[in-house]
């Protein structure tokens, strides 16, 4: 049984991700150091898999914790790499933050991987590396604008470094371009739980209508969009999750061509802020309370994907629409306001 390292195995796209892979057979151990996320999501993920799951709690910026985990894991296969800050509104207001956590976290791993030689590496990056594209749907060759942000930024960085690493190393990578991913797992046991006011769509809306928020902002009304919000490519988590999976597997059986290659993943579908507020009122009844305000800060116009390539190469779909996403959104905000002590804490807590 190949074992893989999921390092921000206790975050959001890291939990689905693990639960994904164990429901594929593998063995998964986890690092996070739960800065930004709940230990107690492990336990969920144990309940849908029947599988507990070891988590180093280790900051990857300090190499020598970093190491010791590989030391006393010498059978790891493959590393999946989430651990990385992602706030945008944030990283621009704490851009030295974003660059110490983001780069220092990727190079320690990478340091690691060559010594003890692991044959593939996964690396979590963005749709905000294509900043404000000229043309969309983006596919893997558009060419990359200025980042928006400094978070797009450190994707952007990050990928340089995986593919300066890739040139002179037995690794073999791959870099997956997420879009917006958003919902929760069907089972309701885990989702996202974001820490503080949430500076992402789906978790603002849910939490308002909760009554957790008072009111929500849409960020910009003027864009030259077809309603005047932005337009995103909204990906249900799970779909997500299993793109990890068959990248590991892709890599696994060697059926990739490039020391390093890159795809994207969303539905192709490009949605506005406002429609997404629409898909939720539609499958909840709730009638949102929400106003529009100026744009925000590292914000990009429109981007969603063409996932052409992912679905050729490594054998991807799309299973779940916008409507599941809400769906599955709004009834793990239902489960978590029913019981706010389920993971130790009261996930969206305002600060």
């Amino acid at each position: 049984m190949a074992k893989i390292l999921v390092t921000g195995g206790c975050g959001y796209i890291g939990s689905h991700t693990i639960v994904d892979l164990v429901t594929n057979g593998y063995s998964v151990i986890s690092v996070d150091n739960n800065s930004r996320s709940n230990p107690n999501i492990l336990k969920g993920v144990e309940q849908i898999t029947g599988k507990k799951i070891k988590n180093y709690k280790v900051d990857l910026c300090n190499f020598d914790d970093t190491h010791a985990i590989f030391q006393e894991n010498e059978d790891i296969t493959g590393v999946i790499h989430f651990a990385a800050y992602k706030a945008v509104g944030e990283s621009v207001e704490k851009p030295l933050m974003y660059y110490e956590n983001n780069l220092f976290s990727l190079i320690n791993i990478l340091r690691c991987i060559q010594e003890f030689k692991i044959p593939d590496f996964v690396f979590s990056s963005s749709c905000a590396v294509y900043g404000n594209p000229e043309e969309v749907p983006v596919t893997e060759n558009t060419v990359l604008q200025k980042a928006e942000s400094p978070y797009g930024n450190t994707k952007q960085m990050g990928e340089d470094i995986v593919t300066a690493f890739a040139k002179n190393s037995f690794a073999k990578s791959i870099l997956l371009r997420y879009f917006n991913p958003a919902g929760a797992h069907p089972s309701i046991i885990i989702g996202e739980m974001p820490l503080g006011r949430p500076q992402n769509l789906v978790p603002a809306i849910t939490q308002t209508a909760i009554g957790r928020l008072p009111k929500m902002m849409v960020h910009g009304y003027d864009y030259p969009t077809r309603d005047g919000s932005c337009v995103r490519d909204y990906i249900h988590i799970c779909d997500l999750a299993h793109a990890h999976t068959l990248a590991i597997q892709y890599l696994e059986e060697r059926k990739n061509t490039e020391a390093v290659e890159v795809f994207n993943l969303g539905t192709g579908n490009g949605v506005t802020v406002l429609e997404v507020i629409q898909a939720f009122e539609k499958v909840s009844g709730e009638k949102l309370n929400y106003e529009k305000g100026p744009r925000r800060p590292g914000d990009v116009v429109s981007v969603y994907a063409n996932n052409d390539l992912a679905v050729q190469k490594l054998g991807w779909k799309t299973e779940y629409t916008i409507e599941d996403i809400m769906d599955t959104a709004w009834k793990w905000e239902k489960m978590l306001k029913a019981d706010e002590t389920v993971f130790g804490t009261i996930p969206g807590e305002l600060n």
